[in-house]
């Protein structure tokens, strides 16, 4: 299993929007708003690093109101 946290930037006043949005892509397992440097932390999970890449390529980052997002890639075996 192939797994990913991903830090979101979206534009103020919209992160209940983004979070709605998120829970409702199947992959993501968890979403949290939060303070500091970005908004928004979502944990996505998928049985192939490929899967995972299309997710956030082609429907996280294509959100309305996203700015940016940093990917941190889980290794595998070490958990």
């Amino acid at each position: 299993m192939a797994e990913a946290y991903i830090l979101i930037n979206c534009e103020i006043g919209s992160e209940e929007d983004v979070i709605t949005a998120l829970k409702n892509i199947d992959s993501i397992k968890e979403v949290h708003g939060t303070f500091g440097a970005y908004d928004i932390l979502a944990k996505i999970e998928s049985p192939q690093v490929e899967d995972l890449r299309e997710t956030i390529t082609w429907k996280i980052r294509k959100i309305d109101k996203i700015r940016s997002t940093l990917t941190l890639m889980g290794i595998e075996g070490q958990s």
